[in-house]
């Protein structure tokens, strides 16, 4: 069987089209599926929508319910908790992930037997140019310092064999990034390329600057490099200061200790305290993830299921 897990925040504008494009493509193929949609907490009626399409077809489509928005990471980690099928993928509703793929997926992951197809854009084509830069930028930058490389234009959207899901459900930190986490746990697995789209309907609830929070995390979650740059930025500091240090003494005694302005002397205090605001903030933001992942607390908090994946809750 396989497992559709689509994590959904306001999507009732995608619900009927994604799962019309999926049954299109999937009819064609005799490969038993299951649908986990998880509603991470919509304002709009996307519950009720999947509350509807469960009653029309309650042995296929599924649903999860969150009390709240824990945002996408716990929704993709509830999806993999409670989907049952040999073979899960994970989709976007937003039908930006292409479902045409899904039988050459199937086909490439049964014939090479290798235990992740994953899928990646061959270009940004239709996004804004900041965005595009600063995610070229990321991905040079985390490949760089982290141990765990990620593919470029790599999507959530990927098929992964059972023994993988396993694994990935072994990672149980609170602080999650899947596309590190998916890299992290290794096993074999070739990308497919596809040209950008766009969402066919609804609006993003990604904005820059949460791309920009989500990026961050990724670095701070599997690299080290911020503590070491706070280090490196400490001990460059100091050796200037000591280099300016002997400059002064020696010209003091070389020429004398002339009169020297303030505004030099406020410049350099004000630099090197931002150094040091700089330093504390990269600390202080690693010492926050430690705070949250010693707290225990749950990845997310269901409200309501359907029938299915309530008794799977029960019995997890």
């Amino acid at each position: 069987m396989l497992s559709i897990v689509v994590p959904c925040y306001n999507e009732e504008a995608m619900i009927a089209l994604f799962i019309e494009a999926v049954d299109r493509v999937m009819f064609q193929h005799p490969q038993k599926i299951e649908y986990i949609f998880v509603n991470d907490g919509s304002k709009d009626g996307t519950l009720d929508l999947l509350k509807k399409y469960h009653q029309a077809r309650p042995t296929e489509i599924h649903y999860l319910s969150f009390s709240r928005n824990f945002g996408k990471e716990a929704a993709l980690y509830a999806g993999l908790q409670h989907a049952k099928g040999d073979f899960v993928t994970v989709m976007d509703a937003d039908l930006q992930d292409p479902p045409e793929l899904l039988p050459e997926m199937l086909a490439l992951i049964k014939t090479k037997k290798i235990d992740c197809v994953g899928t990646r854009r061959e270009n940004r084509k239709g996004e804004p140019i900041i965005r595009s830069a600063f995610s070229r930028l990321f991905y040079r930058l985390i490949n760089q310092f982290s141990d765990t490389k990620m593919v470029d234009g790599a999507r959530d959207f990927r098929l992964m064999t059972r023994q993988m899901v396993d694994a990935i459900l072994e990672i149980t930190e609170y602080n999650r990034f899947s596309k590190g986490i998916f890299s992290w746990v290794g096993f074999e697995t070739e990308y497919l390329s596809y040209e950008n789209r766009e969402r066919v309907a609804g609006e993003t609830s990604w904005s820059f600057l949460s791309l920009l929070r989500y990026s961050i995390d990724g670095v701070v979650n599997f690299s080290e490099a911020p503590l070491m740059l706070a280090s490196l930025v400490g001990a460059l500091s100091c050796i200037g200061a000591g280099i300016a240090l002997v400059f002064i003494v020696i010209r003091a005694l070389l020429y004398g200790d002339p009169t020297s302005g303030w505004p030099s002397l406020v410049s350099i205090m004000l630099f090197v305290g931002g150094l040091q605001l700089l330093c504390l903030g990269i600390i202080g933001k690693y010492i926050g993830k430690i705070f949250l992942e010693t707290k225990k607390r749950p990845i997310y908090l269901i409200k309501e299921a359907s029938p299915l994946l309530s008794k799977t809750a029960e019995n997890k």
